[in-house]
């Protein structure tokens, strides 16, 4: 699964989406599963690391987490926390026996096994923005999430081969009764895609539901299932220090069936969290901990991930910032502190902008940096997230597509061998000559230099003569040929029916509850 050399120009990587007759809709590199291969930035130095981690110890054993989870609380009762009501605290050394339980690394396999993914160790994946409840393009404008816009930016996940996994909802599509939505969204996304999924913690039925039809897909056994990740969820903590029961609740259910879960408090400095990032990223330690804990109690050696979501807020608003300098720095020592305790690490792509724009680009481009300087290994919301993650942009996520290959490209390994330092080619040059016509350079000019697809590199006259065309509207002509294009990756026929059959059921039996 290692990267492999691109072609010539070519678009490559197999179950992007076929595309019928007139070229590829954009040339991308192969699908992938990067290697970052930099020593991680690391703002705190051992004594600060030890700091962070008592505190995060202190955290869990004077005040402690709020479980709102009966069963919860009688487990971790028996495994000897303190439980008093819902709050329970925890020994640090219990803590630490748990947490290194848990794998540093571990694959997901999806329906398709070449789409296999590896969380963990130098592995850097991405994944589609994910749970919006707006959606934005320029022909439409701004609007509530719909079926429609759903499988829109399904099928731009599926196309681009440097996404990974399809997360969460890329865009809630309201039009769906909450009942059902599981079973329409997990219906498409299996059909649609071929990449990981992923299974919202809302509800026993909503968990129980995604499960099975992730089995029907995959045309596994519950054996099958079980014997090696298939899936994964992600929870929130409710900070500051808080877990609350349908997170709790899919997990748990999730753990028993060794399916991952990453854990993801959301603490944002001077609101749900200490202002002082060392005081954020403690108590997000503490709360991201103490739920991982628990999964191993229940399921000794679960994979797990922790998953980092510290920013700060606007202390004028109170609106949520990211792109920013202490999100960068946050994100670098929930990298720290991810290695410390041995667990793999999540991230986000996020920014506050809310259009498209150079804003939109430069907090989305710290957000990525400071991830790939941190080690992430695992990073949310990777493409098409807008408005502090209030909407998903169709040309969002193309430009977001477009900075991530570039970053695939800056992972690669640089060569060093006797034709990379390439002194016989500096030697038949000589001084004052140049290396467009030299044979080293014909021999690599077609691959030496990543090509993008959406930048526009012509000449200020060149491109007013064009039309003037800027960023966001060249990502716009994309994202359309890519959808008029797109083919579903196949499906077995007899799978399709009976994952046909299973939704058609579970819709006749009312899917899960709601409040209406």
């Amino acid at each position: 699964m290692a990267e492999r050399k691109a072609p010539k120009r070519r678009r490559a990587g197999g179950r992007a989406g076929n595309l019928r007759g007139k070229g590829p809709a954009v040339t991308q590199l192969p699908w992938s599963l990067p290697i970052n291969p930099d020593r991680p930035t690391e703002p705190l130095d051992e004594d600060g690391v030890a700091a962070v981690h008592d505190g995060a110890m202190r955290v869990l054993e004077e005040i402690g987490i709020e479980f709102l989870h009966p069963e919860a609380l009688e487990i971790l009762a028996e495994a000897g926390c303190k439980v008093t009501g819902e709050n329970v605290r925890m020994e640090r050394n219990f803590v630490m026996q748990q947490v290194a339980l848990a794998p540093d690394s571990f694959t997901i396999t999806p329906r398709t096994p070449e789409r296999r993914i590896e969380i963990g160790g130098k592995r850097m994946i991405f994944g589609n923005v994910s749970s919006p409840p707006n959606c934005s393009d320029l022909d439409r404008g701004r609007r509530a999430g719909d079926r429609e816009s759903f499988r829109d930016l399904i099928k731009l996940t599926q196309y681009f081969n440097c996404i990974h996994f399809a997360g969460g909802y890329p865009v809630e599509p309201t039009d769906i009764h909450p009942s059902i939505r599981h079973l329409d969204c997990l219906h498409d996304k299996l059909v649609l895609t071929d990449k990981v999924v992923h299974a919202y913690s809302l509800g026993k039925e909503r968990v129980e539901d995604v499960m099975e039809m992730v089995r029907i897909a995959g045309g596994l056994t519950w054996q099958e299932f079980e014997a090696t990740p298939r899936m994964y969820t992600n929870i929130n903590s409710t900070s500051p220090l808080k877990h609350d029961h349908p997170m709790l609740d899919g997990a748990m259910r999730l753990a028993r069936r060794r399916q991952p879960t990453v854990v993801t408090p959301f603490t944002l400095a001077g609101a749900m969290a200490p202002v002082t990032l060392a005081g954020a990223v403690a108590q997000s330690m503490a709360e991201g901990l103490a739920a991982i804990v628990l999964l191993q109690v229940i399921s000794p050696g679960c994979p797990v991930a922790y998953g980092t979501f510290t920013s700060n807020v606007d202390m004028k608003s109170g609106a949520p910032a990211f792109g920013t300098p202490e999100y960068m720095r946050a994100t670098q020592i929930s990298g720290q502190m991810a290695r410390f305790y041995g667990l793999p690490l999540r991230a986000s792509n996020a920014c506050a902008a809310n259009y498209p724009d150079a804003q939109a680009a430069w907090e989305s481009a710290f957000s990525l940096w400071s991830a790939i300087s941190a080690g992430v290994n695992m990073l949310y919301h990777a493409a098409g997230w807008l408005e502090g993650g209030l909407c998903a942009s169709y040309e969002k996520f193309v430009m977001d597509c477009e900075t991530l290959q570039q970053m695939i490209v800056y992972m690669r390994p640089v060569g060093t061998s006797e034709a990379d330092i390439a002194v016989e080619a500096i030697k038949e040059v000589g001084p004052g000559g140049h290396f467009f016509g030299c044979a080293h350079t014909q021999e690599r000019y077609e691959t030496a230099f990543y090509s993008p697809f959406l930048s526009d590199w012509s000449n200020f006259e060149s491109w007013e003569e064009a039309g003037a065309v800027q960023t966001p509207e060249r990502a716009n002509r994309l994202w359309k040929k890519i959808l008029a294009e797109f083919e579903a990756p196949p499906l077995d026929a007899a799978i399709a029916e009976e994952l046909d059959a299973f939704v058609t059921r579970r819709k006749q039996e009312g899917g899960a509850p709601t409040d209406f």
